[in-house]
Formats: C-alpha cells, structure tokens, sequence
C-alpha cells in the first residue's frame, strides 16, 4: 500500500484497514509457524503496512 493512498483515507477507513491487515497479519504468522506460508515476503509487507498506517492515523489525531 502506498503512502498516497493511506493518506486519502479517512480515520474510518484507515481503522477498518489496520483491523484487516492485522487479521491478516495473525493468519500468516500461523502459516509461518506450521510451514505453510507460501509467500513470506508478505509478512514484511503487512508490518511495514501496518506502520504506516498508525502514522498517519497518530497524525491525523494531532492536527
């Protein structure tokens, strides 16, 4: 996800997102665990994603 992206969001948007993506985030780790992630490039995706969106989310709230 792109920071463009993340910052057309509304706070909303951007909580139904972090919920999604650390639902995702929980299925992978999971994966991980028993051997059956398939594309492990995704779980640093999803963290950095994740990152990026309580950023903006902690910006937001402050202006």
């Amino acid at each position: 996800m792109k920071i463009a992206d993340i910052r057309g969001l509304t706070p909303d948007q951007l909580a139904e997102t972090l919920i999604n993506l650390k639902k995702e985030q929980f299925n992978l780790r999971f994966q991980a665990a028993t051997g059956q992630v398939e594309k492990t490039h995704r779980v640093n995706e999803i963290r950095k994603d994740i990152a990026r969106i309580k950023t903006v989310l902690r910006a937001k709230a402050a202006a």
